[in-house]
């Protein structure tokens, strides 16, 4: 039985941010006072637990940032690439809230009446935290204050300009140091124990390291190295503990997908960190809505033809596959994709018959089903855990820190891309292979990747890619590789080949038919009827312009299913970050704007 942890948080955590009398201050006056607080372990656990913020199942739609879904959703960077941002109209993300908070304890933990050690735990929690918070103001500002205590309305620092990214991810770096060392490993479930402060580590470092390395605007290629030995380090100090190991019970079919639909992670070998959800306990994680259907997502076909062949071959290396229809794409795949998406003859409950994926106006046709709970059972479809952090990363983490460095053998493969590979039954990759002949399709993406190791550091991007599809983790990803003009592409989605009859499920049998444009819809008793004795289901097809319930890249010629058509315009370097808000620089006129923002 699951466990859940619940925290009373009786600390003010809404503290006003901003370049104010107030920013970064003593203790807000609503709060205990620190003498009278921090007194005993307890405090500092309670007060820590406080701070605890996991990601939950909306993760699941993290990735409409990113080349891996279509969304009719208004996100940030494709309202940036298709309008005319700047810190007038891009006001969010400057918020120091959370820091305030972070420092405050630190500042007051070490009068508590506790062990060495059970203070130094608890900080190096709030350490980590702190990290989380700058690395996510790094990625987004490069350059950005860095604070570490608590100021005062006098303090000259409060008013400072930006602090170089240098010295910041420097911060970040000794802070998860010092996490890492000083983090107990038995924490109470569903919080944050050494593994996680490990893999976060390595996540930064890895992160850092390819930033750094693609971004030649920084000027610091010459020390992207430092953070890749430290990522490959800290992965191979998780993989050499033995404390976690790819959940794999012989079942290639299903075990990938296992991870996303369980309710309950606590025992699951591959999960470090979960987020739990009970119905029962007012936690529930029914998102179904937004994974599964057509509400503001639907998965990119760029994103199916990603995944290789089952046999280790390119899918984009067969003739004629981008006229492939729906049917087609899912024969003889790498089985992670069937476990992300839907995929024909996939049955949805209480159905007992194949589901027929819904068209509709804007959509790509593609629905996912990783992170779906498929039941009608409403404390199942509320029960569903997260995992935070996987085993697999660390493996992704530690080939890509490898083969960036130049030093992947094909023993480091084995420890790790493979094992992901072993799960789901597909072919090892082979370092060699992969060198001598890179696939056109990955070389294309990333045209900035060169050198002997081009090829196998290409297919553990497309590993990272289709591992961890649709968990957040892309639009990241896309930016630290330099790959941002990627964004640059519509999403489209399934491929038709013009109006006619269309099977949908894979047997055979036509579930649908596309008309144009100026056909009258019959009414039910008049529908053509398949071979099942069931009614197809009829949609209008034309152009994006036509009133029509698809949208068709040649109209009535065919195509694929159009999402939008807005051109978008991804600018280097300055779209890889976002400006400070010019509320903010009025207020404290030393944050100067920086790679072209205005």
């Amino acid at each position: 039985m699951k466990k859940y942890i619940f925290y009373l948080l009786i600390l003010n955590i809404f503290w006003i941010t901003g370049c104010n009398e107030d920013f970064m201050d003593r203790y807000p006056q609503t709060s205990i006072a620190p003498e009278e607080f921090f007194k005993t372990e307890q405090d500092l656990e309670l007060y820590v637990n406080g701070l605890l913020s996991l990601p939950g199942m909306f993760q699941y739609q993290a990735d409409q940032s990113s080349d891996n879904l279509a969304t009719t959703g208004a996100v940030e960077v494709k309202s940036i690439m298709t309008g005319t941002p700047n810190s007038q109209n891009i006001t969010n993300g400057w918020d120091w809230g959370r820091l305030r908070n972070i420092n405050y304890f630190l500042e007051n933990s070490r009068q508590a009446d506790a062990s060495v050690e059970a203070i130094e735990h608890f900080e190096g929690i709030a350490r980590y935290y702190r990290a989380i918070f700058y690395s996510d103001m790094v990625q987004r500002y490069s350059d950005v204050p860095w604070y570490d205590q608590l100021l005062s309305p006098t303090d000259e620092d409060l008013y400072k300009g930006r602090d170089s990214r240098e010295t910041v991810v420097n911060g970040i770096m000794e802070d998860l140091e010092f996490a890492s060392e000083h983090v107990r490993e038995d924490v109470p479930t569903g919080t944050p124990g050494n593994w996680a402060v490990k893999l976060f580590y390595a996540r930064f470092a890895l992160y850092e390291g390819t930033f750094r390395k693609y971004h030649e605007e920084l000027a610091l290629q010459s020390t992207a190295n430092n953070f890749l030995t430290k990522a490959s380090e800290i992965s191979k100090i998780i993989m050499d503990s033995g404390e976690f190991s790819i959940y794999n019970t012989g079942n290639p079919e299903n075990d990938y997908k296992a991870l996303f639909n369980s309710q309950d992670l606590t025992s699951n070998s591959e999960v470090i960190l979960f987020n739990a959800y009970d119905r029962n306990k007012d936690r529930s994680s029914d998102v179904n809505t937004g994974v599964f259907g057509t509400y503001e997502q639907s998965p990119a076909r760029d994103l199916v033809q990603a995944y290789l062949m089952a046999d280790g071959t390119s899918f984009t290396q067969k003739t004629g596959y981008e006229k492939f229809t729906y049917v087609e794409e899912f024969q003889g795949r790498d089985p992670r994709l069937y476990q992300t998406l839907v995929y024909p003859g996939w049955i949805r409950e209480p159905e007992t018959s194949a589901y027929i994926p819904l068209l509709n106006r804007n959509f790509t046709g593609y629905y996912q089903h990783k992170g779906y709970s498929n039941t009608t059972d409403n404390l199942e479809l509320g029960g569903l855990d997260f995992p935070v952090y996987r085993y697999a990363e660390v493996l992704l983490t530690y080939a890509e820190a490898l083969a960036e460095l130049g030093t992947l053998t094909q023993a480091d493969l084995d420890a790790s891309i493979n094992l992901l590979r072993s799960r789901v039954g597909m072919p090892s990759l082979h370092i060699n292979q992969a060198n001598a002949q890179p696939d056109p399709f990955m070389v294309n993406k990333y045209p900035n990747v060169s050198g002997p190791m081009t090829g196998v550091l290409l297919e553990i991007r497309r590993e990272r890619r289709v591992e961890m599809a649709v968990e957040g983790y892309r639009f990241d990803d896309l930016m630290r590789y330099g790959a941002g003009k990627l964004l640059e592409n519509i999403p489209e989605g399934m491929y038709f080949s013009g109006l006619g009859n269309f099977d949908l499920t894979g047997d055979g049998i036509p579930d649908v038919k596309l008309v144009d444009e100026g056909s009258d819809i019959p009414e039910d008793g008049n529908k053509e009827v398949n071979e099942l004795g069931e009614k197809l289901i009829y949609y209008k097809a034309g152009t994006i312009d036509d009133n029509v319930t698809v949208y068709l890249e040649n109209g009535e010629d065919g195509g694929t299913l159009v999402t939008e058509v807005t051109p978008r315009n991804f600018i280097e370097p300055k779209y890889y970050y976002r400006p400070i808000p010019v509320q903010q620089v009025t207020l404290n006129p030393n944050l100067e704007q920086i790679f072209g923002w205005e």
